[in-house]
């Protein structure tokens, strides 16, 4: 393993660990930013950036942790930005991501609609990380959601499933979370390759008709092994390896999603496909 990649994962864990001790003060600051658009429900999208965003973390994760640094990312850009907790199991605080993730789709259906209701934008733009970009696909394919979501781009996607094991390896990253880790916990199960759940949501094709996908993938993912099952086939998607874009990205399956400025650079590129730039090792600095 190279010495920076050693580096990098006690960073990221550090990181969320942070994230999730000052949680009720980073949750109460998102929902009343009015300047920045974060869950500010009376933000009105632009003619520059007509559609909302709406954030969907990932496995663990929750509306906040997923999003401190990607969320201001988008907001100083002009978006409104919105994100939600899903999947929440009985008795269980701060992680989430856990339960049936059909029944996770139907929370992300009834979210849309009230991000559209609100902000009166006829479509919104779906940014997700791990479950969070897999997710999405069952509201589109089996809910309706292809009539009101524009694009879907997911960071490290699950799209075809992983391990029990390669999910083992997101305990570091969210300490207390060991007890939950179990086969037969819905949202960890449904995610195993070959479940029923994704039997049924890859067949027939990864993609529907009117929606743009996008995959921003990295090598370096430890629990989407291999990173290329993260990838989607049809024909309005691109599927983007980050080190094809700065061979220094060292970003595993969480950095990607939680702090990577190359990685949040494509998915700007992805929201605005008309403006887009060019994706190097300097974009970290945009």
């Amino acid at each position: 393993m190279l010495p920076w990649k050693r580096v990098l994962r006690p960073l990221a864990a550090l990181l969320l660990t942070a994230t999730i001790t000052v949680l009720p003060a980073a949750t109460a600051q998102a929902d009343s930013a009015p300047s920045s658009g974060w869950n500010n429900y009376s933000c009105k999208p632009s003619a520059a950036h007509p559609r909302p965003v709406v954030l969907v973390h990932g496995t663990f994760g929750n509306s906040v942790d997923n999003w401190l640094a990607l969320a201001p990312y988008l907001t100083s850009r002009g978006y409104c930005v919105f994100s939600l907790d899903y999947g929440q199991l009985p008795g269980v605080p701060l992680f989430y991501g856990l339960g049936p993730i059909d029944k996770s789709a139907a929370q992300l259906q009834v979210f849309v609609d009230k991000v559209l209701a609100a902000t009166g934008a006829a479509k919104a733009d779906l940014v997700g990380h791990s479950q969070g970009g897999m997710m999405p696909r069952y509201y589109l394919k089996f809910l309706g959601g292809a009539a009101k979501v524009n694009a879907l781009v997911g960071l490290a996607p699950d799209n075809h499933g992983t391990t029990l094991n390669g999910l083992t390896k997101l305990l570091p990253y969210f300490p207390g979370a060991e007890d939950l880790l179990t086969a037969a916990t819905p949202g960890l199960a449904d995610q195993i390759a070959g479940s029923a759940f994704l039997t049924k949501l890859n067949a027939g094709g990864d993609t529907v008709p009117g929606v743009h996908y996008t995959v921003i993938a990295t090598k370096y993912d430890e629990v989407v092994t291999p990173y290329q099952s993260g990838f989607l086939s049809g024909s309005d998607v691109r599927n983007v390896l980050l080190q094809n874009l700065c061979g220094l990205d060292l970003s595993e399956h969480v950095a990607i999603g939680i702090l990577d400025r190359i990685a949040y650079h494509e998915v700007a590129n992805a929201l605005d496909p008309a403006h887009a730039s060019t994706t190097t090792c300097a974009s970290v600095f945009s």
